[in-house]
């Protein structure tokens, strides 16, 4: 018998329109938080950039928005705006069933609180959709991933003000509307459980003292809890075909030993990352988060009715992001690997990529039924990737075996999870044209099918060319899988 993932398996790519889109300044798009995101130099650049390791005041909010010196390569990316139809030529010439971008909601409301959006914005993402429609690909889109209208930070205070929910309803409802019958699948809040890292980005929260506090995030996520369970309300009201889902960043972690202190950290760690996911699935705060609460003196003020919309209105599906796996241990080494928002120490049955990332494609079988296991709804892998440096060679071909190894092991592992009985929608590659990094603001990590022309200080032609992966992946969605499960 060949072994084939399902018919209606969604095969695609995944990008980010603060890493992609470029074009920061065009058409009437309003500054956002991830326009200041400084490139770090390399012999800075650790795991995570410092956007996300620093929380941000308000000097350096106004320092970035007037530096005329610094490197923002976010504020151009990949250049999508004025390529896409190119883009989009390319995972049409792959086979893609899928493509998973965001809109970016300053392009929609540049200073995010304004009664009618922006026509430009709108129209913009027309064209976007109509040519992914035209080539038979379904848009798969996130409304807030990494960015946050800058106007909303200073007049507002962010997410840790509640009037922010209206805004956020109001843009959501705005683009249901403009693009029904155009897009089916919606995500809200891209990777929800780490605020705390990406507290400005994504929340457009500021620290004067530069400490994260723990009470205040909280307050922005259950701001943000609400925003998106009435999102998924009008998302259903607009148009019944709408599915939406949440997105989480999955920390999959492992319990160094099988000392019970161990076994009872990795519980712990494992609480801290679906704590996220049982409030936007379940639609209610779970009990073990009153511990944690009262230990960190954290006090959430609801309003009157916020539990009742959090009940009624939770996600159709989850969605996550799986790069790796860690280590929990009671008492922590002080010897540590890089990784995806987390740093661990080693795990000696796993190998490392040029970061440091803990490459575990069986981890990802594992969280798939532990994810299913818990919820019992659709699950989706929205991004999973290799970031590597890619060498270009005289005849412009691009051989990225080690891209083709990763993922070909992390595909199997995901049909052997389907066999389990977990019902997975779709698999969106991570960076499938190449595009800045979220945490560094480098281009020279590089995840994608398809070759960006571009440096981390953004020079290039920008062109596009295809790596080796391109055709083999290309060979894959032909196949539904059957070409990396049948190589006995």
């Amino acid at each position: 018998m060949v072994k084939q993932f399902p018919k209606d398996f969604l095969w695609g790519g995944a990008t980010a329109a603060n890493q992609f889109e470029g074009a920061w300044d065009v058409d009437g798009r309003g500054p956002a938080t991830s326009d200041t995101s400084r490139a770090v130099a390399p012999e800075a650049r650790k795991s995570l950039g410092e956007e996300f390791s620093k929380p941000m005041t308000q000097a350096k909010l106004d320092f970035a928005l007037s530096d005329k010196e610094g490197l923002y390569p976010k504020r151009w990316g990949s250049d999508f705006y004025h390529r896409y139809k190119e883009d989009i030529a390319l995972y049409a010439e792959m086979g893609f069933k899928t493509f998973r971008l965001s809109i970016a909601w300053s392009r929609i409301f540049p200073n995010g609180d304004e009664l009618e959006p922006n026509e430009a914005g709108l129209a913009f993402y027309d064209k976007v959709f109509d040519e992914l429609n035209r080539h038979g690909i379904e848009p798969l889109v996130t409304l807030s991933h990494y960015e946050f209208p800058i106007h909303l930070v200073k007049a507002y205070g962010g997410w840790k003000n509640r009037k922010v929910i209206d805004f956020f309803v109001h843009y959501a409802k705005t683009v249901f509307k403009r693009y029904q019958g155009k897009v089916r699948y919606w995500l809200t809040f891209n990777e929800i459980n780490i605020l705390g890292m990406t507290g400005y980005l994504s929340g457009g929260l500021l620290f004067e003292d530069e400490t994260l506090h723990l009470d205040e995030m909280y307050q922005a996520v259950h701001h943000q809890f609400v925003a998106s369970a009435l999102a998924t309300k009008a998302a259903h009201e607009i148009d019944p075909d709408n599915q939406v889902g949440c997105m989480l960043a999955r920390m999959q972690a492992y319990p160094a030993t099988c000392n019970p202190e161990d076994v009872m950290e990795e519980i712990r760690k494992d609480h801290e990352n679906l704590f996220f996911s049982d409030v936007q699935v379940r639609g209610k705060y779970p009990s073990y988060a009153k511990r944690f609460f009262k230990e960190n003196k954290i006090r959430i003020e609801m309003a009157v009715g916020d539990e009742e919309i959090l009940a009624a209105y939770p996600v159709d599906f989850m969605s996550f992001s799986y790069y790796m796996s860690s280590i929990a241990r009671k008492e922590q080494k002080t010897d540590a690997t890089a990784g995806n928002l987390v740093l661990s120490e080693p795990n000696p049955y796993l190998e490392a990529s040029d970061w440091g990332w803990q490459i575990d494609p069986v981890g990802l079988r594992i969280t798939l039924n532990k994810l299913y296991d818990r919820y019992q709804v659709p699950l989706f892998i929205v991004e999973n990737g290799l970031g590597a440096l890619d060498k270009v060679e005289a005849d412009g071909s691009i051989h990225d075996s080690y891209r083709i190894d990763y993922l070909e092991a992390h595909i199997q592992q995901m049909y052997e999870a389907i066999e389990d009985g977990v019902e997975l929608m779709g698999y969106t590659m991570w960076g499938c044209t190449d595009l800045v990094s979220a945490s560094t603001s480098e281009m020279s990590k590089r995840y994608g099918f398809v070759y960006v022309d571009a440096d981390d200080q953004g020079k290039g032609s920008f062109d596009r060319l295809r790596k080796d992966s391109f055709y083999w992946y290309r060979d894959v969605i032909a196949s539904q899988g059957a070409s990396v499960l049948n190589q006995d």
